[in-house]
């Protein structure tokens, strides 16, 4: 990461929680059985009006970028406020993405595992086949609000700039994508969509050309560009206000569970799991449920060839610690110099060496439960879930199939578990097939 953007870049200090406002994205309006609790004490109503979760967040980026940093939050705060901004986003989840995505009761492998009621959450048969395009529908309209012309994206196993070209088309504007050169190779099929659609795609050689390049690439561009250019962040990372902007914009995935489960079983589900990188989709489905506490939370990180092995994983939160990358304050894999060390993992979406600051302070209010899973952990569940479910997961939520594996026989047959299935594995059966030694 280029110094500007971190070591000189200057941070506003934490002040007071701001009142809660209403949120696109988030339940407003319904039954607060269905929306969830939300009162003065609520963990749903971060971060303050600096963008803080407790030490975690803030705004550490360049001069020259923080008057577009401003710019942007007060542009968000003006669309969420906006009846139609919040109407069109809801017909564009309806008729172009396909929501609501189905709560699938996976029968055989709950029958297969022996213990808890499992449930996916299917956001892998939203159109680009990811939960990634609830967020670019909602960052695409406040760019065209915003007057901007012209957008950039980060991406790491490509489905976040699948989804960025994919709106991008739809607008017609023009978008470049930023992706690692080891990502390009190992996600070649994404490449090739985001190429169909328009974009142009501009591999990272720097460092290990996986998504920490991509993004400190991405930040040099904005910095270059910031009169015509908006940055699309696909995670729930960055300056304030993105994480907070993420999370709404993917909450829609919590929000549904509350009613489908509701509905299905006439209660809230006692579990949830989620993969974490970054952490988009664990915040959207996480984030509704943060003041139900009958309802455990599980997030699960990239242990790649484990914690014991150096720069062998991308367990920011169970093998990291506190520092600054990307314009916010969070954990990270850092050397006792602070410098950023590489992440591994076999899934290129979960090997950023950091994660978004809301994970962090829910890590360190206990509120929610870190874990994580190796490349083979999640390689066995990835075949586990095929062959039981006859459904092909991304590596990424394979991560989060893989503690399932571990933890729903220890749970009662009455506890009922949703999965985030966040991602189809369409772009990884290259991957996988080479580390399964298969001839395809």
């Amino acid at each position: 990461m280029a110094a500007k953007m971190t070591t000189h870049a200057k941070a506003q200090p934490a002040a007071k929680k701001a009142p809660a406002k209403k949120v696109v994205g988030q339940s407003a309006g319904k039954s607060s059985k269905v929306a969830g609790p939300r009162g003065a004490n609520s963990m749903r109503t971060g971060p303050d009006d600096r963008g803080f979760f407790g030490m975690f967040g803030g705004r550490f980026v360049a001069e020259t970028l923080m008057p577009l940093i401003l710019e942007l939050e007060k542009a968000y705060d003006d669309a969420r406020a906006d009846p139609k901004f919040a109407a069109e986003i809801a017909y564009l989840n309806t008729h172009y993405s396909g929501r609501p995505s189905p709560l699938y009761y996976a029968d055989r492998l709950t029958k297969h595992l022996g213990g808890a009621k499992i449930y996916f959450k299917r956001d892998e048969l939203n159109h680009t086949g990811s939960h990634k395009i609830n967020n670019c529908l909602g960052q695409i309209l406040l760019a065209r609000r915003m007057g901007k012309t012209r957008i950039i994206a980060e991406t790491g196993a490509g489905q976040h700039g699948v989804a960025v070209a994919t709106v991008c088309a739809k607008y017609g504007m023009p978008c470049e994508i930023y992706m690692g050169a080891t990502d390009v190779e190992r996600q070649s099929p994404n490449v090739a969509r985001m190429k169909l659609l328009g974009a142009k795609v501009n591999p990272v050689t720097s460092g290990a050309g996986t998504l920490k390049d991509a993004m400190n690439e991405a930040l040099r561009d904005w910095v270059t560009n910031v009169r015509d250019t908006y940055y699309l962040i696909g995670t729930a990372a960055g300056p304030h206000p993105y994480p907070a902007m993420v999370r709404d914009f993917q909450s829609i995935i919590g929000d549904e569970v509350r009613e489908q489960m509701l509905a299905a079983e006439g209660r809230l589900p006692d579990t949830l799991v989620a993969c974490i990188g970054g952490g988009s989709n664990a915040i959207g489905l996480f984030h509704p449920f943060l003041d139900d506490k009958s309802v455990s939370i599980y997030g699960v990180e990239a242990g790649g060839h484990g914690l014991d092995v150096p720069n062998g994983h991308a367990a920011s939160m169970n093998g990291g610690k506190p520092g600054v990358l990307h314009g916010n304050r969070t954990y990270l894999l850092q050397d006792d110099d602070g410098q950023i060390l590489e992440g591994h993992s076999i899934s290129a979406g979960l090997d950023y060496p950091g994660v978004g600051p809301e994970h962090s302070w829910l890590k360190d209010t206990g509120r929610v439960k870190y874990v994580y899973a190796t490349d083979k952990e999640a390689l066995h569940a990835l075949q586990v879930c095929t062959q039981q479910e006859g459904i092909i997961p991304a590596l990424e939520p394979a991560h989060a199939l893989a503690y399932i594996l571990k933890l729903a026989p220890k749970l009662p047959k009455s506890n009922l578990l949703v999965m985030n299935l966040c991602g189809r594995g369409d772009k990884d059966l290259f991957t996988v097939a080479k580390a399964l030694g298969m001839t395809i």
